[in-house]
């Protein structure tokens, strides 16, 4: 039976920051991950970092070709109504957001896990967590034909919302939250020149549309669907199309179109699970909660998330000192529902809906924004991630 001190279920940007943090401070750790390394880096997913997702980054020593290569922005556009208004991020809040692909942060990670020689284990199968209520926690599994075991010190579970760490809870000690929205975002990818400098979030009486953007010379885009959908409904020529028509006139007249690298549609909820710590079993990421899109709250609330977790077991390690262990879950949950909120309220305010009453309550709120210092101070401290407590 192989052992270590903390086994981190899953390889994505939470379960490798994670490793990372803990490697920089001395902490032994294994990484076990279901996908191949090719199928997970190829995922497509967010663009955006808080600047204390920015830090955190810095801390674990990977920033160096995000801060080469990634896109600073001090503001967004809201479009309505014809028009727009500038959300200053600067000027509200003293700070920016960092533009930088999912996918190369990822790539950046795995190659740190990678140059450090400690275990990075691809296509793993079987995974089954035992003991974490115990004083033994032990993480059985399959790896290239032969079952294995993997004594630890401590778990973290940051496999996802489809992964084994969750579902290894017992149902009776979850209480679980959902919403469900009645429409997803058709996202395109393509090697075309951004819109706009910065990010423009568009409400349009046809749909909600994002431009966005990954680097200089790399644009994505979205528009809101029915979630019934298919991606094959949705030929280039069409997408292009109806982005244009939900832009006011300004930027739709600038939009450069171009061959799709990749479409996709997503479906949009918020999902939280409570507790988040199970005795020596931490769930992180999108293992304990999911949020819309909308405000790009997902990747950083994971990031949150670890870095609450990594500050709790260096302590542990280094003084056996279990408080900063023993309120994760309540500093976790803090922050996730103030990000379930600000996300719950953006995209209830920028998506299309049948309901007359909502379409005006969604107007006045867009007027008042563009009006209020106030109102528009509050979007942007939200927006660029509130403050560690």
């Amino acid at each position: 039976m192989r052992s270590t001190q903390v086994a981190i279920i899953g390889a994505g940007p939470s379960g490798l920051l994670l490793s990372q943090l803990l490697a920089r401070n001395g902490i032994d750790s294994v990484v076990l991950e279901a996908r191949s390394r090719d199928h997970v880096q190829a995922r497509i997913r967010a663009g955006l970092l808080e600047w204390s997702t920015v830090e955190l980054l810095e801390e674990a020593g990977v920033a160096a070709r995000m801060q080469r290569e990634g896109l600073m922005h001090g503001g967004f556009d809201l479009a309505f109504g014809g028009g727009h208004h500038r959300i200053d991020l600067r000027g509200h809040t003293g700070r920016s957001v960092m533009i930088y692909g999912q996918t190369e942060l990822q790539r950046d990670l795995v190659a740190a896990r990678e140059s450090s020689g400690a275990p990075l284990l691809w296509q793993v199968s079987e995974v089954a967590l035992k003991g974490f209520d115990s004083q033994a926690a032990v993480v059985g599994y399959r790896h290239e034909g032969e079952t294995c075991e993997l004594r630890c010190d401590f778990i973290a579970g940051c496999d996802g919302f489809h992964g084994v760490s969750r579902a290894a809870v017992p149902a009776g000690r979850l209480a679980l939250y959902e919403r469900v929205y009645p429409f997803g975002w058709l996202g395109l990818l393509a090697d075309v020149p951004p819109l706009h400098e910065e990010l423009v979030y568009a409400r349009h009486e046809r749909g909600f549309a994002l431009c966005s953007m990954r680097s200089r010379q790399r644009s994505r885009y979205y528009v809101q669907v029915p979630t019934q959908d298919q991606v094959a409904d949705w030929p280039d020529e069409r997408f292009w199309d109806e982005l244009a028509r939900r832009l006011p006139e300004p930027y739709a007249a600038r939009l450069v179109r171009g061959p799709s690298l990749e479409k996709s549609i997503a479906p949009l909820r918020s999902f939280v699970a409570e507790p988040m710590q199970f005795g020596r079993l931490f769930l992180v990421g999108d293992a304990a909660h999911i949020v819309p899109p909308t405000g790009a709250k997902g990747l950083n609330l994971a990031a949150a998330d670890v870095r609450v977790l990594a500050r709790g077991l260096i302590e542990y390690y280094r003084s056996r000192r279990t408080a900063l262990l023993d309120e994760y879950s309540a500093r976790a949950l803090g922050r996730v529902w103030k990000a379930i909120r600000f996300s719950f309220w953006f995209t209830s305010l920028v998506h299309r809906t049948e309901d007359p009453f909502t379409q005006r309550l969604q107007q006045a709120e867009l007027e008042y924004l563009a009006r209020s210092p106030a109102a528009s101070r509050a979007m942007a401290e939200n927006y660029v991630g509130l403050n560690f407590d």
